[in-house]
């Protein structure tokens, strides 16, 4: 059983949105759904809950298509907040869970056990406006959850949330996945969906770039990446005009380069020896998510290709 998104597109007046994007996520994974703001994640995850109809394609789980499923089979946390901000976050989560048809009983006990696991017990008889950006990201996640779905559909769920309460819920996710919950969640944080996905899809303007498992994905552009520090020359400056080398970037704790093959990755190493350089650090890898979806958007035509805006959107990291 998989939820299959089969060549979906949907238009708004003369403004398409989302263009024939396919992709498969398997039960009891974590799938990232990839893009830059406004690439078309938000009206896909509404497409697959049913919220809005494809103009074309179908999305089905088990074979069924979403819309003939219980409403209980999924939880969706929405972008943007749809909290009561004056209603008490104990009974504002024991209504949306039993809108569901969840039983009042099972979920008063569900409830103290997740504002436990999550550390709010003590916001339980506040209202949602008393509460921070982050413990209300919390109480939308709850409200997701609550009703003990099948599939979780959350869009940018880190919102909001400082590293500590990020590395808490991915913590969670993890621990939903090992209890066999089917996951998807959208970022434009690639390196979010690096560490948690077994699989990705990354969208642009509406369009698939490319879709698997993230090892495939991050070798799909066919290029290592070397990670390379030398003590006392922050910069790598020696590596200037020694081979016809594409330096990604430069960092204060090591410059990053893109090679061909291994070969080539080793003959920097190497030649760093050859000059008695005092190397901290040399790792061989595969380019990160970020520098795929990068070198993928690149080689679309001019009229796709990212906006200023859209690439300082993109984060770079490890």
């Amino acid at each position: 059983m998989s939820l299959d998104i089969h060549q979906i597109s949907k238009s708004f007046g003369e403004f398409t949105v989302v263009q024939d994007v396919s992709f498969s996520v398997e039960p009891g994974t974590i799938f990232g759904f990839l893009g830059t703001n406004g690439a078309g994640k938000t009206t896909t995850m509404r497409m697959i809950l049913d919220i809005i109809r494809p103009d074309t394609g179908e999305v089905t789980w088990g074979g069924t298509p979403t819309r003939y499923l219980p409403r209980d089979t999924f939880g969706y946390l929405p972008e943007e907040r749809g909290l009561y901000l004056r209603m008490v976050v104990e009974d504002q989560l024991m209504f949306l869970a039993q809108l569901y048809g969840a039983d009042r009983k099972t979920v008063k006990e569900e409830l103290d056990v997740w504002l436990a696991r999550l550390h709010i017990e003590e916001n339980r008889r506040k209202t949602v406006d008393q509460l921070s950006k982050g413990n209300q990201q919390k109480v939308q996640f709850l409200a997701s959850v609550l009703h003990d779905p099948q599939i979780l559909i959350l869009d940018e769920p880190f919102s909001g949330l400082d590293p500590v309460n990020a590395e808490q819920m991915k913590q969670v996710f993890r621990e939903m996945r090992d209890r066999g919950k089917t996951i998807i969640f959208s970022t434009h944080q690639l390196d979010d969906a690096q560490e948690l996905s077994s699989d990705v899809a990354i969208i642009h303007r509406g369009r698939l770039v490319i879709t698997g498992p993230v090892g495939a994905v991050r070798q799909s552009t066919g290029e290592h990446y070397v990670r390379i520090a030398v003590a006392g020359d922050p910069e790598n400056l020696w590596l200037d005009g020694e081979w016809d080398l594409e330096i990604v970037r430069r960092r204060s704790d090591y410059t990053e380069i893109a090679v061909p093959n291994e070969e080539v990755a080793r003959s920097i190493l190497r030649e760093a020896v050859r000059r008695n350089l005092p190397v901290t650090r040399f790792e061989i890898d595969y380019p990160s998510l970020n520098d795929v979806f990068l070198t993928h958007v690149r080689k679309m035509p001019a009229a796709m290709q990212p906006t200023r805006e859209e690439l300082t959107a993109v984060p770079v990291g490890d």
